[in-house]
């Protein structure tokens, strides 16, 4: 989608984001020495706004391939407004947008192929509240076939409400979501979005919950408190803090960056201890700065903190 952020009526900032696009991004940028590609599936207009997102996009490096050309419709588009603590809020205008009818595009069936090659396939409860109900259908049934054929699935629920009101309501979201965790083998989740859909009153009954969905790991994220993860394979478990507290400037894209910065360390093979700690450093870098992806100079740290892991 392509983004406003600012104020009302004053100053306001054009850009581009989404949560599995933020996640890309992010991921692409943490790519210091070409361990691996980044690939994004989405669906975009024909017009001018669109080709500049794509042309955006593979100068991060990622690759754009699967990203498919819808000749009707375009991008959707949302607002951000922070608070003086830089908690946000969103105004969306994508219900028509090209992503939502991307399962259904005449050349889905190409992507759905490419799939076959990779290692590695993730996504968000968003990438699928916005489809329509057999289109969400057919993309589940063509995960589990992947996951069958040993491709790994990573999820973040991502928690929406809205998107889910006018599309089955949260006991739908909970079917779907039970579906996906069924089939992953890696989940990023947030505490929060957790209790909220499922009134679990606290991390431990989050993660008793999960130990009957077939998920082989999860990573719980807590905002200030780090993150937990845990294993349901081999029973391992590991708290993981803050190393340092930092001014909120923006806590937009915080979930999708440390999510980058895991998964940039799950692709290496590190421990689930350094994946984690990764992903508190970018999410600490990205929310002291506005908008879901900031200047990537920012980055550069932190980057240079990676070598040490290799």
């Amino acid at each position: 989608m392509t983004e406003f952020n600012g104020t009302l009526f004053g100053n306001m900032k054009h850009s581009f984001g989404g949560d599995t696009l933020n996640a890309a991004v992010y991921l692409s940028r943490l790519n210091n020495k070409d361990k691996y590609q980044v690939n994004y599936i989405s669906a975009v207009g024909a017009d001018k706004l669109s080709n500049y997102m794509l042309k955006a996009w593979n100068n991060e490096g990622v690759n754009t391939e699967n990203v498919l050309i819808d000749s009707v419709r375009s991008v959707g588009a949302y607002l951000i407004q922070l608070d003086e603590f830089g908690e946000r809020s969103f105004l969306y205008w994508r219900d028509n947008s090209a992503a939502k009818y991307m399962v259904s595009h005449e050349n889905f069936q190409k992507v759905a192929s490419s799939l076959e090659n990779m290692d590695v396939i993730y996504l968000s409860g968003i990438s699928l509240a916005i489809l329509p109900v057999d289109d969400c259908a057919c993309l589940i049934s063509l995960l589990i076939r992947l996951s069958k054929q040993g491709k790994q699935i990573v999820f973040d629920t991502n928690h929406r409400p809205k998107l889910w009101e006018s599309n089955g309501g949260e006991s739908r979201a909970q079917d779907i979501y039970s579906q996906i965790f069924a089939i992953s083998e890696l989940a990023l989740l947030t505490d929060d979005d957790e209790m909220q859909l499922w009134g679990d009153k606290d991390a431990g009954a989050i993660l008793k919950r999960l130990t009957k969905t077939g998920l082989r790991n999860v990573v719980l994220k807590q905002g200030k408190d780090g993150c937990i993860y845990q294993s349901f394979i081999h029973e391992d478990s590991v708290v993981v803090g803050i190393e340092k507290s930092v001014q909120v400037v923006d806590t937009t894209s915080a979930g999708d960056s440390f999510n980058a910065g895991y998964l940039s360390g799950y692709l290496r093979g590190l421990t689930p201890r350094t994946c984690a700690q990764i992903g508190n450093q970018v999410a600490g870098v990205v929310i002291q700065h506005k908008g879901a992806l900031i200047d990537k100079t920012h980055l550069n740290d932190v980057i240079e903190r990676m070598n040490q892991y290799e």
